[in-house]
């Protein structure tokens, strides 16, 4: 394929991961109205549902009209590492990110697809079926003027999104940590005393599932830790969308999170952020110790 001037070729890939969020979250849509979710265990006594096994299937079906590549889904048994290590390209997947959300019923769910070149999440897009919003992000290639992230609320026209500097904080304005809804234990009085000490009034917000890190991209949050453990579904395309965006998605040593490095996609602790211009590896030092 040859892509047009200021154009990848992976562009044309963005349609049929969005035709793939849009059908999952359609079919999710209808099954959080019945009162049935269908809900089962798997065999780490996380929770499952319809809605998850039929988003996993639309998806993969859509995204093989878009490119026959390897598929790894948080529904998908995990192809033996001596297979995967040797993946260059591959869809990473979450079809229901925040199953315990969904059948809470309190709307903080999406549907998560990312494009992974080399370990590098270079496409994303995130569906949040009950608000209706659609993230994008596009970091294709080293050449940022092919960057850019957008989001679309309930069919409107796409706007631009970019995540805000770190500049002198108020009350009005407060620096502006999200945490989520059921690991908030992740933020410490510690921490939000180095916060506060840096960055001046500080406000907590939480959140279900990939929703946090896209409230980083559109500029309406600052900070993302996590300590815990989580699946490289739950965060790639995030990641595509926050660094397209202008921010970073970093192990808390400050290096980028990169993808299918390890045999369980397990990834280790992390933090997303806005502004990559402050010391965050030295704000987070000892959390862990």
């Amino acid at each position: 394929m040859t892509a047009a001037p200021g154009r990848h070729p992976d562009e044309d890939l963005l349609a049929p991961m969005v035709a793939a969020a849009r059908a999952a979250g359609a079919a999710i849509l209808e099954i959080y109205r019945d009162a049935d979710h269908g809900i089962t265990r798997k065999q780490d006594d996380s929770p499952l549902t319809r809605a998850d096994i039929a988003a996993h299937h639309l998806i993969r079906r859509h995204l093989r009209d878009g490119a026959d590549l390897p598929l790894l889904s948080e529904e998908s048994r995990l192809a033996p590492w001596e297979e995967r290590r040797h993946w260059r390209r591959y869809w990473l997947v979450d079809p229901l990110d925040g199953t315990r959300e969904f059948i809470r019923r309190n709307g903080e769910f999406t549907v998560n697809i990312a494009l992974v070149d080399d370990g590098v999440a270079v496409l994303g897009v995130i569906l949040a079926p009950v608000p209706g919003r659609l993230y994008i992000g596009q970091r294709l290639g080293d050449d940022p003027a092919l960057w850019w992230a957008s989001r679309q609320v309930n069919g409107a026209e796409p706007e631009a999104i970019g995540t805000r500097p770190l500049v002198a904080r108020s009350a009005a304005s407060p620096f502006t940590l999200v945490a989520s809804s059921r690991h908030g234990g992740d933020h410490s009085a510690g921490l939000s005393r180095r916060l506060a000490s840096a960055f001046g009034p500080l406000r907590r917000q939480t959140l279900g599932s990939s929703l946090k890190m896209c409230l980083i991209a559109e500029g309406s949050a600052d900070l993302y830790l996590r300590l815990g453990p989580t699946g490289e579904w739950d965060t790639a395309a995030a990641q595509a969308i926050v660094e397209a965006a202008g921010g970073q998605l970093c192990d808390l040593e400050g290096a980028p999170r990169r993808y299918n490095r390890r045999p369980d996609a397990i990834n280790p602790a992390f933090y997303a952020v806005g502004d990559a211009a402050a010391d965050w590896p030295g704000l987070f030092a000892g959390l862990r110790d």
